[in-house]
């Protein structure tokens, strides 16, 4: 059976010793309320004993009572029902007949009860056992509706998760498709040197999406370290066409984000940006931490979304932004904002065309997500993942200018 945390559980952590504490505790009230009420009603000494024998008695109906009701709790209500008044019904019989002789053999030795008079108690007996007994099931039913909370919480959980996966790996066979075919090309033409610096960066790329958190989060500093293992494998591909420059603020860097999030969006960049431009295209990822909130910009200068340019939304199986999306929603609900707009107002496309560089208006993606930061130790797997991207040894870029008009972004090896 799925057990609760110890803090939520506080007092019923350890069942049987919250069993045992409330079994003594309450007979032991019992016993003292039952005295007292005999002396203020000048019933003498000679009372304690029949009270002393009477609380025995319930103790030991009552621990016969718990162990019939373990075995029934658990089936169905008719059942559950009808046993239990049933036990109830016996138990009161039972420990009628025991007070009331207890009281006329050690009280009152000159009365002997006969017949129906072992019942004298049966009223008091039966609300001392029913209140225990629903007691008993109170506390037992609050247990089990928290377990199944619990565990309703545990697979919602677990289900978010493997969604989330699903959701990562997916971007993989995306992902390697475009690099094998140029691995292929490569090696067809005969390039074997930029062909095996490929499969070197692949593989280190690759490492990384194995080796990472639980939770599928990385902290920015290694989105950005694997985003430039990507980098490196397309820049085999076009090289000066592909200009990357990165601006991430120091205290956003070990904010944590889901795992490959930029990847994708770095990929249309590449896809929708730099491949149908012949100057190319200036791509820009940027981080900053505002009022306990992430935010996450990947700008381009390619023509953008519309019908100038061909964009995500025209053309392509559009995975990587529905991925996103959905990804976001598995992790933020409703805590978050995935907004695309022109990466560069008007005046300053027509000034880049009066140069003679070409472009449009670009893309930029934002995503406003809730500031958070890992909660593990140094040793455990999201210092894994820094091991495997050489986190320890590499020092983080500078900080890149803005993408915006009359500021080019500076490319960073």
């Amino acid at each position: 059976m799925a057990t609760l945390p110890l803090d939520r559980r506080g007092f019923f952590a350890d069942r049987n010793r919250a069993f045992w504490t409330l079994q003594i505790g309450g007979w032991t009230g019992y016993f003292l309320l039952r005295t007292l009420g005999g002396l203020a009603n000048a019933m003498g000494v000679a009372f304690i004993l029949p009270a002393i024998l009477v609380t025995v008695t319930g103790f030991s109906i009552t621990l016969l009572m718990a162990s019939a009701y373990r075995r029934i709790i658990r089936m169905r209500p008719v059942w559950v029902w009808s046993l239990t008044i049933l036990i109830l019904g016996t138990g009161a019989v039972l420990f009628s007949t025991i007070e009331v002789w207890a009281h006329a053999t050690f009280y009152r030795p000159d009365w002997r009860p006969k017949g129906i008079e072992f019942m004298g108690a049966i009223l008091l007996t039966l609300a001392v056992l029913g209140a225990w007994t629903a007691l008993y099931y109170g506390i037992n039913y609050y247990l089990m509706l928290d377990e199944q909370a619990e565990r309703f919480a545990r697979l919602e959980g677990q289900a978010s998760r493997a969604q989330l996966e699903m959701l990562r790996y997916q971007l993989n066979p995306h992902f390697l498709f475009n690099t094998l075919n140029s691995i292929s090309t490569l090696v067809l033409l005969g390039d074997t040197e930029k062909a095996n610096a490929m499969l070197s960066r692949l593989s280190s790329f690759l490492r990384y999406t194995l080796v990472g958190d639980r939770e599928g989060l990385a902290t920015v500093a290694q989105e950005v370290e694997a985003l430039k293992l990507y980098l490196d494998i397309e820049k085999i591909r076009f090289g000066e066409r592909l200009r990357v420059a990165f601006d991430i603020a120091p205290e956003a860097a070990p904010a944590r984000l889901p795992s490959l999030l930029l990847q994708p969006l770095v990929e249309n960049a590449v896809k929708y940006a730099v491949t149908p431009q012949e100057e190319g295209a200036d791509i820009l990822v940027s981080a900053h931490a505002e009022r306990g909130r992430l935010l996450v910009e990947v700008a381009d200068t390619g023509p953008g979304i519309g019908p100038g340019g061909p964009g995500p939304s025209s053309e392509g199986t559009g995975l990587g932004l529905d991925n996103i999306r959905e990804r976001l929603l598995q992790a933020y609900g409703a805590d978050h904002r995935f907004e695309l707009s022109p990466a560069l107002a008007p005046e300053a496309v027509q000034a880049r065309q009066a140069r003679g560089e070409g472009g449009g208006p670009g893309l930029r993606v934002t995503i406003d997500l809730p500031f958070q930061t890992a909660r593990e130790e140094p040793s455990g797997p999201a210092h894994r993942a820094e091991a495997a991207l050489g986190l320890a040894t590499r020092r983080p870029a500078a900080p890149a200018p803005l993408l915006a008009a009359g500021h080019e972004p500076k490319e960073v090896a």
